[in-house]
C-alpha cells in the first residue's frame, strides 16, 4: 500500500516527467507565434507578452502568499495566531484596487494595441501591395491572383519584404483564416468580404489554416505560405501560367464539391470577377462590381 506522502511525490515527479515529454523539441519554429517573421506576427507577440507581464503583478505575490501560507499556518507550527475574526481594511483595499488597476492597464493596452493592429489597415511599404483574393471551401482553400491572372489551391507565395492584401470570404461555412508566423486570424463568411494584411521580413516557409472547426475535413484544412524572392516570386507566376487548367465556372463547381487532404493545384487563368460572383452567390447581389473596386 502506498502511503500518502509517497503518492503525493510520485505524482509530482510524474508531472515533471509529462511536462518535460511535452515540451521536449519545442523550438522557435515549433511555436511560430513566439518567433514570428513579420512586423504584424512581432507586434501580436508583443502584446502578449506585455499583458502575460502585466498580470504577473497580481499572479506572483498571490502564489508567493500561497506558499507562505501553508508553511507559516502549518499544523505543526504552534506558534502561529489564530484570529478567525481578524480582519484588515489595509489588505481588503489592496485585494480590490491591485485587481481593478490591472484591468485598467491591460484594458488601456489592448484596446490601443487592437486599434493600431487593425487587420484591414494597410502596412506601411515603399512597393505596391500584392492583392490576393481568399475564397475558403470544404476543405481546403483558393487563392486567387487578380493582377497575375492565376490561381491557386492550398498554396500561397508572395515575396517577402512587400506587404500582402488578402480579400478573404468563403463558399461554405464560417471559416478563420490564420498563418501564425506572419499573424493575424481573420474570419472568413460567406456573402463578405474580410480583409487582412500581412508582411514577411524574409523568405521562408510557414504553415497557415483554418482555426474555425467546419466539418470532417477541418483537421487537414492547412496550406503553405511561401515568402520568395522578387526573382523567384516572378519564376512561380510563370510556372503556375504553365500549369495548362483553367479557372472557369465547370472546374470551380467541381473544386468547390467537398474534398479532404487536397494536393496543391495550380491554375494558369481565372474566370473574371469570379471573387465577386462567390459573394454575390450568398448576398444576393447586393456587392456590387463598383463596391469591391472602391475598396
Amino acid at each position: 500500500m502506498v502511503t500518502q506522502p509517497r503518492a503525493s511525490k510520485l505524482f509530482a515527479i510524474a508531472a515533471v516527467c509529462g511536462l518535460a515529454a511535452l515540451t521536449a523539441g519545442c523550438g522557435g519554429d515549433a511555436i511560430p507565434i513566439a518567433n514570428p517573421k513579420g512586423p504584424v506576427g512581432l507586434a501580436e507577440r508583443d502584446i502578449l507578452f506585455r499583458a502575460f507581464l502585466i498580470m504577473l503583478v497580481v499572479i506572483i505575490p498571490v502564489f508567493a502568499m500561497a506558499f507562505w501560507f501553508a508553511w507559516r499556518y502549518r499544523a505543526t507550527n504552534k506558534q502561529a495566531r489564530y484570529e478567525p475574526d481578524w480582519m484588515s481594511n489595509r489588505i481588503d483595499a489592496v485585494a480590490w484596487i491591485v485587481p481593478t488597476l490591472i484591468v485598467i492597464a491591460l484594458a488601456y493596452h489592448v484596446w490601443t494595441s487592437t486599434h493600431a493592429l487593425d487587420p484591414y489597415k494597410p502596412l506601411e511599404s515603399a512597393g505596391k501591395p500584392l492583392e490576393v483574393q481568399v475564397v475558403a471551401q470544404d476543405w481546403k482553400w483558393l487563392f486567387i491572383y487578380p493582377e497575375q491572372g492565376i490561381a491557386t489551391v492550398n498554396e500561397i507565395a508572395f515575396p517577402s519584404g512587400a506587404p500582402v492584401s488578402l480579400r478573404i470570404t468563403s463558399d461554405t461555412v464560417m471559416n478563420a483564416l490564420i498563418i501564425p508566423a506572419l499573424g493575424g486570424q481573420i474570419y472568413a463568411m460567406a456573402g463578405m468580404q474580410t480583409q487582412l494584411n500581412l508582411l514577411a521580413d524574409e523568405p521562408g516557409t510557414f504553415v497557415g489554416r483554418n482555426t474555425q472547426y467546419s466539418g470532417d475535413g477541418f483537421a487537414d484544412q492547412h496550406f503553405t505560405a511561401k515568402a520568395l524572392s522578387e526573382a523567384d516570386f516572378e519564376a512561380w507566376v510563370a510556372a503556375a501560367k504553365q500549369a495548362g487548367d483553367a479557372l472557369d465556372a465547370t472546374a470551380y463547381t467541381a473544386l468547390a464539391k467537398p474534398s479532404s487532404k487536397h494536393p496543391v493545384t495550380y491554375y494558369s487563368s481565372v474566370e473574371p470577377d469570379l471573387f465577386v460572383s462567390i459573394i454575390e452567390k450568398y448576398d444576393h447581389g447586393q456587392m456590387t462590381h463598383g463596391a469591391m473596386a472602391a475598396e
